[in-house]
């Protein structure tokens, strides 16, 4: 499923009616007995002479009566005298500082770059790939410097769109609300997989799952679902369009393999049955039994699904993945040459689960703000010739044309391919009335 930008969602804040009413706080009233109230005078009188008899003291001392130290240890009720600590301590009680905490300037530590920029959106398996490509491209990136849509990834993007053609027809829908929006995705995943079990084949499908504590969202290229005599399982495909015909530096080979990995491992939660409902609606702020648009709502129960709500939507997501087999662990890589849409070769690579480990992890790291963005290694330095901010990048400062050198090739785009198949149709967003 893919989301028209050209859907709206209105908010209304009616600020007509939104009144603050002030309220005054409750004093609390404390009573004290006679033997209290007198020592509390004495303090007073004590106080006033000290401050009589030492006017350049810039602080009160403490007070000298022999007779409020004979009566004070007796005390057990709460009382200002006590609580100030007039018994001649020199460190004052943490109940002295009273507010003493918030008057002080307090540095804040700036939010992470996953609250700043993926909040309410979960982090994309693009958002990790780019991030393993060049940590700092990334944060230039998120910084506000977006990145620049080259001649490569436009005919990259239109082979992508030609192959979800084949097998994909898009229906249009009414979207009201946010709720909507999420409940196409989930309904979209559906369909993929009622697709994927009864072809063996589907493309785009769109996946939402709960990885290290985190939300990952991705859209798998392609996954096909071979016969075999052991049983059915997966096999998730990624295809690479190249500008020219050789195949990729091992860095862009490692991060196509990364990104299957990760898609791997979202897959694997979900049949697991490891999606947290609860976490899903407070993370996202969405309210379950909202009613999906009238439009959403007719399809769903033509297609089999008939949801009402957006929890409705979720346990039938949730129940299909229940039904589903773990990906393969082995992986395809394709690469296609964008002058013919010929095949230059294919990866086979097997599922390494600690390795993907310590590429999430690390990943991590600097979206949660743990630690500063690092640079390209110096042996990679070649894809800074291929970068928007080579020219601005503190890294570049004492680099020779010669360290910035490809190794290969330029990098690839992302797109899926495979034989024509027999459509089916998925939903897609449009603009409410």
């Amino acid at each position: 499923m893919t989301e028209s930008r050209s859907a709206s969602v209105s908010l209304i804040n009616d600020d007509k009616n939104c009144s603050i009413i002030a309220t005054i706080p409750e004093i609390p009233i404390e009573i004290v007995s006679h033997e209290e109230m007198a020592l509390l005078e004495a303090a007073l009188l004590s106080a006033r002479s000290c401050l009589s008899s030492s006017s350049s003291s810039s602080a009160i001392p403490a007070l000298r009566s022999s007779r409020f130290h004979t009566h004070v240890r007796s005390v057990h009720s709460i009382t200002a005298l006590s609580k100030r600590g007039f018994s001649g301590s020199k460190e004052p009680d943490m109940e002295d500082l009273g507010d003493f905490g918030s008057t002080q300037k307090k540095t804040r530590l700036p939010d992470s770059f996953l609250l700043r920029f993926r909040k309410k959106k979960g982090l994309s398996v693009t958002d990790i790939t780019s991030t393993e490509w060049c940590e700092k491209q990334m944060e230039y990136i998120l910084l506000g410097k977006p990145r620049k849509v080259n001649r490569a990834m436009k005919k990259g993007s239109a082979r992508h769109a030609k192959l979800e053609e084949e097998v994909i027809k898009k229906v249009k829908v009414s979207v009201e609300s946010v709720e909507d929006r999420w409940a196409l995705k989930l309904l979209n995943f559906m369909i993929g997989v009622n697709q994927l079990l009864f072809e063996g084949l589907t493309r785009e499908l769109p996946l939402i799952s709960y990885v290290e504590g985190i939300w990952m969202v991705g859209v798998i290229d392609e996954i096909r679902m071979p016969v075999a005599e052991t049983g059915r399982s997966p096999l998730l495909v990624d295809t690479k369009t190249r500008v020219r015909r050789t195949l990729p530096s091992d860095p862009q080979q490692r991060n196509g393999r990364l990104q299957l990995m990760c898609y791997k491992r979202m897959w694997d939660n979900l049949v697991a049955d490891n999606f947290p409902m609860k976490k899903f609606f407070d993370y996202f702020s969405l309210n379950p039994y909202n009613m999906l648009s009238e439009d959403i709502i007719e399809r769903t129960a033509n297609l089999g699904f008939p949801a009402k709500t957006l929890e409705d939507a979720l346990r039938y997501y949730s129940n299909t993945c229940s039904i589903l087999p773990p990906a393969q662990d082995q992986m395809l890589l394709r690469y296609e040459s964008q002058q013919d849409n010929s095949v230059l070769g294919e990866d086979h690579f097997a599922y390494d689960f600690d390795w993907l480990e310590k590429q999430i992890h690390g990943c991590l790291e600097f979206w949660h703000g743990e630690r500063e963005a690092s640079y390209t290694p110096e042996e990679e330095r070649w894809k800074c010739q291929f970068c928007q901010f080579a020219s601005v990048c503190p890294t570049n400062a004492n680099l020779n044309s010669s360290s910035l050198s490809p190794t290969n090739s330029t990098p690839s785009s992302p797109t899926s391919s495979s034989p024509s198949s027999p459509t089916n149709s998925t939903l897609d967003d449009k603009p409410s009335s």
